[in-house]
């Protein structure tokens, strides 16, 4: 068994797609406008898992996305290379982070706002 697909609620699609596309690097997986359908994956080819972009209409998606922002907590965790120089790229994009990168126990992370609706941590090992 393995992760095929996971998903997270996001206000806008298409809005997302794009922020996770064009600024972040992913590589589209499917798109379909016409359904409000985009699922993302990791670049560079090869099998990986997809990430749904839910639209968050359902008011139990659009409670739990709104909550868990409001908290400040990050709704999923992308693993890079190099932290640090994920932050200095996509600062210079015009992305806001929370604060600078941090060394912690388990590694450096960084946690940006997608403009979405969503926090994202950046995790370095």
């Amino acid at each position: 068994m393995r992760l095929k697909m996971c998903s997270i609620h996001v206000k806008d699609p298409a809005a997302a797609h794009e922020f996770y596309t064009g600024i972040l690097g992913f590589d589209t997986l499917m798109a379909m406008p016409e359904h409000n359908l985009f699922i993302i994956k990791d670049p560079g080819g090869g099998e990986s898992v997809g990430l749904l972009l839910e639209p968050s209409d359902n008011p139990i998606g659009a409670t739990y996305m709104n909550a868990v922002h409001d908290a400040g907590l990050p709704a999923v965790v992308f693993g890079v290379p190099d932290v640090r120089a994920e932050y200095e790229r996509l600062t210079a994009k015009g992305v806001i982070f929370q604060a600078e990168p941090a060394d912690g126990p388990w590694g450096t992370t960084a946690v940006l706002d997608d403009g979405c609706g969503n926090y994202v941590q950046l995790h370095q090992d």
